[in-house]
């Protein structure tokens, strides 16, 4: 699957700087994902890296009919840590991906 040309979360805002690193990455690029972690008042940073396979969405609602713009919609990075464990990641406005060296 391929990049989606435009890169969009209903819920929170992703910064241009971070959409561009998104779209400009390929399918076997290593890349390092830093998530801010809250639990209560604490907070903490989680970092893993392994290669970039796809971006995509997941998109969510409620149970019931409704109409589409109630649907929550997030960017998710899909990518393969070094032992092998396929990982998949949703995007919010904490999250950092960046290409690894």
């Amino acid at each position: 699957m391929s990049t989606p040309s435009t890169i969009t979360s209903t819920t929170r805002k992703l910064s241009q700087q971070q959409v561009n690193v998104l779209q400009a990455l390929q399918p076997g690029q290593r890349i390092r994902v830093t998530q801010t972690v809250r639990v209560g008042a604490k907070k903490w940073q989680a970092v893993a890296e392994g290669k970039f396979r796809e971006i995509n969405y997941l998109a969510t609602g409620v149970t019931t009919d409704r109409v589409p713009e109630d649907d929550i919609v997030v960017p998710v990075v899909h990518f393969t840590k070094d032992n092998g464990e396929l990982t998949s990641i949703s995007m919010d406005e904490n999250t950092v991906v960046q290409r690894a060296g």
